[in-house]
């Protein structure tokens, strides 16, 4: 199927300030990018590169006064993200080294303090997929997903002690449990169709059976087109904009995603 997503950012800059933009999904095994549309207002020179873990990111300096981004994309991504109950753990010593990374505790995924709860939590199933489920289950189970309640980042560690999180914190807290099983986990931003309220959304994806697969806890299922804009250790990894120097005010932000006719 193909959707149309489009992400609207408008700031007030008191003085020329360094950005860093990370709002350009890239075309892989699981989406294609069709069209896309990426708009400075007022235009300044941008230099595009890829971080460490291939996410496309844009570099610029926005000037003083009001300053928009308007991103629009046309891609191509299934209905609903494949699921695989019975995957099997991979030992690690199989691991593809681009996975071994997202093993490792990190600044917002405190694997190393999760060892023992993330034991208990998987007790009596099968390593691999399933493991990764019952994680989502005990998330769901325990903690609220209350989108817009947190403008703080909060690691996996604190979101454990609360009642409520949102969509980046719970993702943390699943993270953080399967890197202490030695299933490698990495964070996910993107676009999901349906979601409500509308917004950009964060989830994560394991690596069982040969492959990443998709894992949210803020859903019952996996329906849904979903597109990846970015993925890292965490949420310090996939940050849709990162400014530096005085702070600047983000004065709205739009998101948008709808199903449309197949191109052409």
């Amino acid at each position: 199927m193909w959707i149309t997503a489009t992400c609207f950012l408008e700031f007030h800059v008191q003085v020329a300030t360094p950005f860093l933009f990370m709002l350009r999904p890239r075309s892989g095994w699981q989406q294609w990018v069709g069209r896309e549309e990426y708009i400075l207002s007022p235009s300044v020179p941008a230099v595009e590169f890829a971080d460490p873990f291939g996410n496309l990111c844009q570099r610029l300096i926005a000037p003083p006064g009001r300053f928009t981004v308007h991103t629009a994309v046309d891609i191509q991504c299934a209905e609903a993200s494949d699921a695989a109950p019975g995957a099997p753990f991979v030992e690690v010593h199989l691991l593809p080294e681009e996975t071994l990374p997202f093993l490792l505790p990190s600044r917002f995924c405190e694997s190393d303090r999760f060892t023992r709860m993330a034991a208990s939590i998987v007790n009596g199933e099968a390593p691999g997929y399933d493991q990764c489920t019952a994680i989502v289950n005990y998330i769901r189970q325990t903690t609220r997903y209350a989108p817009g309640s947190g403008q703080d980042i909060v690691s996996a560690c604190e979101v454990n002690q609360r009642s409520e999180a949102v969509c980046r914190d719970l993702a943390h807290l699943g993270i953080a449990c399967c890197r202490a099983l030695s299933i490698p986990a990495r964070m996910v931003v993107g676009y999901l169709e349906n979601l409500q309220p509308m917004d950009l959304h964060a989830w994560f994806e394991a690596y069982v059976g040969g492959r990443w697969y998709t894992f949210d806890p803020t859903r019952a299922d996996l329906q849904g087109a979903r597109v990846a804009i970015a993925y890292g250790r965490d949420a310090a990894d996939v940050a849709i904009y990162t400014q530096f120097g005085d702070p600047v005010e983000l004065l709205s932000m739009k998101v948008t995603v709808d199903r449309m006719e197949k191109p052409g």
